[in-house]
């Protein structure tokens, strides 16, 4: 077979085995990879040596990656999946046990769960006052008494 015919067949068989992988998968893995091939298949029609050719591959790709993979991440999604310790930031809970920062002590019942907690403020907060989940540090809710 003549070779100008067959390397952009080779080309084109590898863009759609790579296009039928990417669409079996649920991540983004080959798309970049099947673009390349499919535009070095283009790119082998004008008789360029194969090593000419593979390193053209393996460029395209590379740049449709590095260009678009950053975007693609934003686009869908890829977000950073929050625990069910991250979900309690921003409720409401009621303090159990008196915070005090300076002595470490503190405890706040958040979604029917007890937490060690701290002030965000520093400030003392008494038993049965509300407060409001500003972040986690480590196993410690860092909590703001709410104004009533």
């Amino acid at each position: 077979m003549n070779p100008n015919v067959l390397y952009p067949v080779l080309w084109l068989v590898l863009a759609v085995i790579l296009a039928i992988a990417e669409a079996a998968t649920v991540q983004l893995v080959s798309i970049w990879f099947a673009l390349g091939a499919a535009i070095t298949a283009l790119l082998s029609l004008t008789g360029l040596p194969p090593a000419i050719q593979f390193a053209c591959f393996v460029l395209i790709s590379c740049v449709a990656l590095l260009l678009s993979r950053p975007l693609a991440h934003r686009l869908l999604g890829a977000k950073k999946q929050k625990t069910n310790a991250d979900a309690v930031v921003g409720m409401e809970g009621i303090v159990t046990e008196p915070i005090d920062n300076l002595h470490e002590q503190g405890r706040v019942l958040v979604n029917g769960l007890s937490w060690s907690a701290r002030s965000a403020g520093g400030e003392a907060i008494e038993k049965d006052q509300t407060v409001r989940v500003e972040k986690i540090d480590g196993v410690k809710l860092i909590v703001r008494k709410l104004s009533v």
